[in-house]
């Protein structure tokens, strides 16, 4: 009686055990797979990058291929699309100021660089913080993902990116949305740019 009740806490130990086990297994696999979907990816963005002359180093380069990936993930927005504003709101340059102040890749102003900041928990210390890619991005891509929230409207959603949301009138939002100079621009390159990179699912 004692064996028998030994052997069956056993083989409980041993199912436990092989459940764990295989779910560690699939766990890892998972994160290998998103792995190599990140790193085929981010290797693209890069050549992108590169065959559209964006002159800066490799390694520069690449941090603007993991930002691009990595927040779009996080905030569920096609990496393509945020390439698309980038490309028209700087034509992919990290130190380009507009006239109005806006700064850096995404073209974020000072002022709502400071109010997405304490969302996003980026530190601004000056305007020039906006150069440096990482935070430009986690925050541009932050406030473009809250504006495709707000409006559940692509068109919409690039209208208020470019001229503020606080200029949207309600009646902005209905239907397919204003069908402005910068959206045509935008929506133009986003599916150029979805024709030569890969689909954000991939997988291998």
């Amino acid at each position: 009686m004692k064996f028998r009740t030994q052997f069956r806490m056993l083989t409980v130990a041993f199912i436990l055990t092989l459940s764990v086990v295989s779910v560690a297994f699939t766990i890892v696999s998972a994160s290998n797979t998103e792995s190599k979907g990140k790193n085929i990816i981010t290797g693209e963005i890069v050549q992108y990058l590169k065959d559209k002359k964006v002159r800066v180093s490799d390694e520069k380069l690449r941090k603007i291929a993991d930002s691009v990936y990595d927040e779009a993930k996080d905030y569920d927005i096609d990496y393509r699309l945020v390439l698309a504003v980038m490309k028209v709101e700087s034509n992919f340059k990290s130190n380009a100021i507009s006239k109005k102040g806006a700064r850096g890749l995404l073209q974020i102003k000072p002022s709502l660089a400071r109010y997405v900041s304490k969302e996003t928990g980026v530190a601004i210390k000056s305007p020039k913080c906006l150069d440096e890619p990482e935070k430009n991005i986690r925050i541009g891509v932050s406030h473009l993902s809250w504006l495709m929230e707000k409006f559940e409207n692509i068109n919409t959603a690039l209208h208020a990116y470019n001229v503020g949301w606080g200029r949207i009138k309600p009646s902005t939002s209905e239907e397919d949305g204003p069908d402005t100079r910068f959206t045509r621009k935008v929506l133009t390159e986003y599916q150029m740019i979805k024709e030569a990179l890969p689909d954000p699912q991939i997988e291998e």
